[in-house]
């Protein structure tokens, strides 16, 4: 027999508290760009010049990098003129071609000749069409040596220098040239508890608090969620979007999120701590009137940090244990120690 079967195991009790019924509904998130991109270079080669450093506002299309790719320019040089030479190659053929069906009408020229040369003045036509088609892809690569900014923003980050050699492709040794965010908007995704999904609507107000800019906010509102519940987490995705024309908002920054909320069914709360996380869900360990172990399973509500709202399971007159051990099970004989006041959310 193990210890814990020999004796009673001690254990400290709470008893729930009864939450707000209309209150804010306070959650954690981290601010995003409205739109964030690395911008990688589309042709093999040295960059030459960069003129946009972290902190610079762009405009789309603005003059970020320039890279010098010789091998490109001189493929295009070889290009063009093979484009010229087929293009002679078809001129004369076209003149073959007529000579020959002006003949065919005196029996000077037999209609095989004929048909040859047709058939090579068409054959001319084709090599005319995969020349031109040649130049313009190396005129795309040639205009790649142009690094651009794709929408209006910030770059945020640079990773490269004069004289560093960069290769096409975001992936392999490719690295990012650039980084760049859009942020006169900002996005902000949170987890919203299931008790509350069917609150949460497009345009629905929200306001923002920032650890970094203490007794400032920011006006928000909801503008999608994902309409699917998390199964693990119990959570409804939200997005809510912040005008941040000033600038002051900066993505990766904590802020804390306020939705006017009600309590749609009344509510409990105990400490964070007194929730055991198992495979069938979140638990509870209620004391019974027999000194024995009840495991209740519960629905999770706001997390407040040290607290966190219980919005069905238990009922306020129960005795939770207040930081129980993985190891308790149903029907474990417990003995109650000095019991703890609840906490207050």
């Amino acid at each position: 027999m193990t210890t814990h079967a020999l004796q009673a195991e001690p254990v400290s009790v709470i008893h729930p508290q009864s939450g707000a019924p209309n209150s804010d509904l306070a959650l954690p998130g981290t601010l995003q760009a409205y739109s964030d991109s690395p911008i990688y270079a589309r042709t093999n080669g040295y960059v030459a010049h960069w003129y946009a450093d972290i902190g610079t506002h762009v405009h789309q299309g603005q003059l970020l990098a320039v890279i010098e790719s010789p091998e490109v320019d001189q493929e295009l040089s070889q290009a063009r003129a093979s484009l010229s030479q087929v293009q002679a190659n078809l001129t004369l053929a076209g003149i073959t071609a007529k000579r020959y069906q002006d003949l065919i009408t005196t029996n000077a020229v037999s209609q095989q000749d004929v048909d040859q040369n047709n058939q090579n003045l068409e054959a001319q036509k084709a090599n005319l069409h995969a020349a031109d088609a040649n130049v313009s892809r190396l005129q795309q690569l040639q205009g790649f040596e142009r690094v651009v900014a794709p929408f209006d923003g910030i770059i945020t980050q640079r990773g490269t220098d004069i004289g560093d050699l960069v290769n096409a492709g975001n992936g392999g040794a490719a690295f990012e040239l650039f980084r760049i965010s859009k942020i006169d908007t900002m996005r902000i995704f949170v987890p919203v508890p299931e008790t509350y999904s069917e609150q949460i609507a497009n345009g629905l107000k929200a306001t923002l608090e920032l650890t970094a800019l203490p007794g400032k906010q920011f006006d928000g509102s909801v503008v999608r969620s994902s309409h699917a519940i998390d199964a693990g987490s119990h959570t409804l995705l939200t997005e809510i979007d912040v005008p941040n024309p000033s600038g002051q908002l900066m993505p990766g920054a904590y802020a804390e999120v306020h939705l006017r909320a009600s309590a749609p069914i009344p509510s409990l709360i105990i400490p964070s701590e007194a929730v055991l996380y198992q495979a069938a869900g979140p638990q509870v360990a209620i004391v019974t009137d027999k000194s024995e172990i009840a495991l209740k399973k519960v629905t999770l509500g706001r997390d407040f940090g040290d607290t966190i709202e219980i919005t069905s399971g238990i009922s306020n007159s129960d005795a939770v244990v207040a930081s129980p051990p993985d190891y308790l099970i149903d029907g474990m004989h417990v003995e109650v120690q000095t019991p703890k006041s609840g906490s207050q959310n």
